[in-house]
């Protein structure tokens, strides 16, 4: 049996919650390894809508280990209210089903506050931040001033840490117009929180190669989409971690060969939250008809999506940077009904054309899609579960999509219900 990696292979948002849940449910162990509470996940179980943000997935799967590995940034605050939420609904997190790697990075207030002096900053370059704290919790790990797990447990050491934090930070905050941060204030803060997270923190390292010795499934879930990759995405219109599965192997502690199999979700159009470029958008009434019928309204923001027809250059890009061994395509039902269906093939900036997206900032804003025209269908896919339930149309337009990407799918997605679901591939499987 496989251990596997599931990575967004667009700009996040394609569905991954319920391909995760329909995974876990076979995993011994889920597994976060990058990202923080910036990204959404929503599960539909048995008519119950958990909305996940840091916990992982299979939290909602009893007799499963649940682990935030070190690549994930920590929202110690938000921590406790998605554990008070999923409590509330029933939900056992317990220190026998969470683990939190004690080397992680914590998010502090100071963080999100940054967020918002930078993105409200008339002359800064608008990314189209969350304003949780993300991108500023990840420069301080790189430039190793970074509060983690493990400091929370020893106070004297975090006063050190604070002061030698808020060396940069006040005076960051004092070039921004705002207020410097009182270190002893938020010295409290850590305290006071600190036995909700030593509570599970663990060595998520060795945990996971205990896993590996007792041959236990791996599931290594990802947050966001390749297209949001800090090294592979539109930079800098990007995320501040990277999303493709080879983080799945640092961002949590075991060797690449710890993964046998990467599945991209893939939406059967295209989406984006926030600012950034984005060749196949639609800003007419397709577009908007994608939107409505898909709900494309982010879990955490609640932002209104921008949506376009499908990027096979992009998609196929992202299998290539991501190491993607097969796709589940999702949301194939929000295109019933359509006359006909657009399929980006390739770019064009003036006479030059691209089968690769380009990396120059300029060359991204400026690249025009070239389309191939594609027959749609008057049937529903709604709801089914294999292949003979589907229109011929749309059996055309998945083969056609495999052939465009070089990856072939592995499940089809039909519903927001995990048993609407056609496999394929098994990604558990060797």
């Amino acid at each position: 049996m496989a251990n596997v990696a599931v990575v967004g292979s667009q700009w996040g948002d394609e569905g991954k919650g319920k391909i995760v849940d329909w995974l876990s449910e076979r995993a011994d162990v889920v597994v976060r390894f990058q990202g923080g509470h910036n990204a959404g996940h929503t599960l539909v179980i048995d008519g119950t809508v958990y909305k996940l943000s840091l916990l992982p997935s299979g939290i909602v799967r009893g007799g499963k280990m649940s682990i935030i590995g070190n690549g994930v940034v920590i929202d110690p605050w938000a921590l406790r209210k998605e554990i008070e939420t999923l409590r509330g609904q029933g939900v056992g997190v317990t220190s026998d089903t969470l683990k939190i790697a004690e080397n992680a990075t914590i998010i502090l207030p100071l963080h999100g506050e940054l967020d918002a002096l930078r993105e409200d900053d008339s002359a800064a370059v608008k990314i189209g931040t969350t304003r949780r704290g993300i991108g500023p919790a990840y420069e301080d790990r790189v430039a190793r001033r970074a509060i983690r797990v493990s400091d929370l447990g020893d106070a004297e050491l975090l006063k050190d840490k604070i002061a030698t934090l808020l060396l940069h930070h006040n005076a960051l905050r004092k070039g921004l117009g705002a207020d410097p941060v009182d270190g002893e204030a938020l010295l409290q803060q850590l305290l006071e929180i600190a036995p909700e997270v030593l509570e599970f923190s663990d060595v998520v390292w060795r945990r996971l190669d205990e896993a590996k010795r007792d041959r236990k499934l791996v599931l290594f879930e990802g947050a966001q989409g390749t297209m949001l990759d800090n090294d592979h995405g539109t930079y800098p219109f990007v995320t501040s971690s990277n999303t493709v599965a080879g983080q799945a192997s640092v961002g949590s502690g075991v060797g690449p060969g710890a993964i046998s199999y990467v599945l991209g979700i893939t939406k059967a159009y295209t989406t984006r939250v926030g600012e950034g470029p984005f060749p196949t958008e639609l800003n007419d009434e397709i577009g908007q008809g994608l939107g409505e019928r898909g709900h494309e309204f982010g879990v955490v923001t609640g932002r209104k999506r921008r949506c376009g027809w499908f990027d096979a250059v992009m998609v196929r890009q992202a299998a290539k940077t991501g190491g993607i061994s097969g796709i589940a395509l999702t949301k194939l039902d929000v295109l019933d009904g359509m006359e006909e269906l657009k399929v980006c093939v390739g770019y064009r900036i003036g006479d030059k054309t691209y089968d690769y997206f380009p990396s120059n900032m300029a060359d991204q804003a400026a690249v025009e899609p070239i389309y191939e025209t594609l027959e749609g269908w008057q049937e529903s896919t709604f709801g089914a579960r294999s292949w003979d339930d589907l229109p011929a149309s749309a059996v055309k337009y998945i083969r056609r999509v495999e052939e465009l990407i070089e990856v072939p799918v592995a499940l089809v997605s039909t519903s927001p219900e995990r048993e609407d679901t056609i496999l394929v591939k098994d990604p558990f499987s060797d």
